[in-house]
């Protein structure tokens, strides 16, 4: 993928003023967001009733309890599909709502930031669910503008100059650099997600030190959650993504500004430039909070450290 992040590195400069710096609760955060109760309430099974008649001959026979305890097992079993289901249709709600809060984070109120998730209990996408985002992401009016942008920086700079100068070529520059985008957020953050059963969001740290927020924040370019166990996992979707989509601009670059080593090196720059995103994700709400006065995780990281301070105390208890 060929779409350049300069313009984003001022804001990543101003991430690393506070990187030193402990994240600062401001006592106005909110108290932690309400979340939705994952515990499933079973229906208590039902009681069989068994009605005893006796015979009032020898060639009477009971035949009540014979045929109850079959319904009995019918009946037991037949709660086991609606109880899963019911289960299932809770965790489906709760991703929804969180991808709902997902779809409502930008930095500095204008740069959308949907793939990153505040919560440590995120429930795990469908497939479906990270197509949609991640096609969220890239029909943002945001990201047209940043096309935009870029194209005016590349034409004012005389790169790509395959491209011709003037209307033309600003016009080709700008849909470029937003098929660059469209490309790398849909196969790197939907279609191969889909496909590995990996998650493509940023799951923030928030607390703990900051050394070990930096290498956490580094590592996720090449390492990722995987749907069913939870475990970490080389991150495929977003490495292969960016060299796929840097493949695909091959069809719409001029020729002198393609081939197979630029599509590879390309789309190893890329991955590196997300690292840096990666760690301005994680920073970005202690910054909101210290100059901005706003928390965007609206209380979970007061939360989190809550629970650090706990953990602390209880471990010092017990000395």
């Amino acid at each position: 993928m060929r779409l350049s992040s300069r313009l984003c590195y001022v804001l990543y400069a101003i991430g690393f003023v506070s990187i030193g710096m402990p994240p600062q609760l401001s006592a106005q955060e909110a108290v932690a967001a309400p979340r939705l109760e994952s515990a499933v309430t079973y229906p208590e099974a039902p009681q069989p009733q068994f009605a005893v008649t006796l015979p009032d001959s020898p060639d009477q026979q009971p035949a009540s309890s014979a045929s109850q305890t079959p319904t009995g097992q019918d009946s037991s079993s037949s709660q086991t599909p609606a109880t899963e289901s019911t289960s299932e249709k809770k965790q489906r709600e709760k991703a929804a709502q969180q991808i709902k809060e997902q779809e409502h984070q930008r930095v500095f109120g204008i740069l959308p930031a949907f793939n990153t998730s505040y919560r440590g209990d995120a429930v795990s996408l469908t497939a479906k669910e990270k197509i949609s985002l991640a096609f969220r992401s890239a029909v943002d009016p945001v990201t047209f503008a940043i096309a935009i942008v870029v194209a005016g920086y590349k034409e004012a700079a005389d790169s790509d100059a395959g491209f011709p100068w003037g209307a033309k070529g600003f016009g080709e520059r700008s849909g470029a650099a937003y098929l660059d985008a469209f490309n790398g957020t849909m196969i790197g953050n939907g279609f191969l997600p889909a496909l590995l059963h990996q998650d493509p969001r940023y799951f923030r740290l928030g607390h703990g030190s900051t050394t070990h927020r930096l290498l956490y924040s580094a590592a996720t370019s090449i390492i990722c959650k995987h749907d069913n166990t939870g475990k970490w996992e080389p991150n495929y979707s977003n490495v292969l993504g960016n060299v796929a989509s840097g493949a695909l601009s091959n069809l719409y670059y001029p020729s002198n500004d393609s081939g197979i080593g630029l599509t590879i090196g390309n789309g190893m720059i890329v991955t590196g430039e997300g690292t840096v995103g990666a760690v301005f994700n994680e920073f970005w709400p202690d910054i909101s909070r210290k100059f901005l006065h706003k928390d965007p995780t609206h209380g979970l990281d007061a939360e989190a450290h809550a629970a650090d301070r706990a953990a602390k105390q209880a471990k010092a208890d017990q000395k």
